[in-house]
């Protein structure tokens, strides 16, 4: 499965862009749901959230529809990440498994200026739960310091089977190597010159790399910190059009899953 989607679904810039005028704020969910296949929640970094939040946002998008969660600030923006249990364990008490079946990866993310400390960040890891009331929970990190290009990173992740966010950005470094059963990449370079978000080449690329991940590929335009595990079964892939030119976001990703539905 092949996930497409966009952070958060509250903006007012795409009120009269995206959403239609004249549609109340109360149905933007419904409406962005039925448009897009996947919602990075971003609110849940800042804040803990309710439970009867997460059983409202499963209650207003259709069955096959899945909300990635970005776990607290309070967990990764610390000098010590193997003190972090506490703050995960109120995190996932808290009521995220209310979203049930939808309830996608859980992102978390590291300071730009966080370092890669192989002992600390193999203590955080190890705090990430696999499984939780019998259901399997997935886990990626986005790393955004340049020692994390170090294959000793890459050989933690795969031992806990976490993934690496695929970030495309002109401020943090990308790192394309398959860690897990499932592909997570943040797209980060939406311009409001394009209608679309992204150029039609820029899309169609992206387009053949998530195809090519889905079936348990690598894409071979995209470089590794190690060499590339051989090809394996069939993968979920998640991908988020963030930040850059935000208004053009919603629509940057439902061309890019036009252009999934073409092949």
């Amino acid at each position: 499965m092949i996930r497409v989607g966009i952070g958060g679904w509250v903006f007012e810039p795409w009120r009269g862009a995206f959403y239609p005028k004249g549609l109340p704020q109360a149905r933007e969910l419904e409406y962005a749901s039925r448009k897009l296949t996947a919602i990075e929640i971003n609110a849940t970094f800042y804040r803990t959230q309710k439970a009867e939040s997460f059983r409202k946002w499963a209650a207003e998008t259709p069955d096959d529809f899945v909300f990635s969660l970005k776990g607290p600030q309070f967990a990764t923006n610390r000098r010590v990440l193997a003190e972090a249990g506490p703050s995960i364990e109120r995190f996932f008490a808290s009521g995220v498994l209310e979203l049930k079946s939808k309830l996608g990866p859980v992102l978390w993310q590291m300071a730009p200026t966080k370092k890669f400390d192989p002992e600390d960040f193999a203590a955080f890891l190890a705090l990430l739960p696999p499984r939780l009331d019998g259901r399997p929970i997935r886990h990626v990190v986005e790393v955004r310091h340049e020692s994390f290009l170090a294959p000793a990173f890459i050989e933690l992740l795969r031992k806990f089977s976490v993934a690496a966010v695929v970030v495309e950005s002109d401020k943090h470094p990308l790192i394309a190597d398959v860690t897990a059963d499932f592909v997570y990449a943040r797209l980060q370079r939406t311009s409001e010159k394009e209608k679309t978000g992204y150029p039609p080449r820029a899309l169609e690329l992206w387009a053949e790399r998530a195809r090519g991940w889905a079936a348990g590929a690598v894409p071979d335009d995209l470089a590794t910190i190690t060499a590339p595990l051989p090809q394996s079964g069939k993968r979920d892939v998640f991908i988020y059009m963030i930040s850059g030119a935000k208004v053009r976001a919603p629509a940057a990703a439902i061309a890019l899953i036009e252009r999934l539905k073409e092949k």
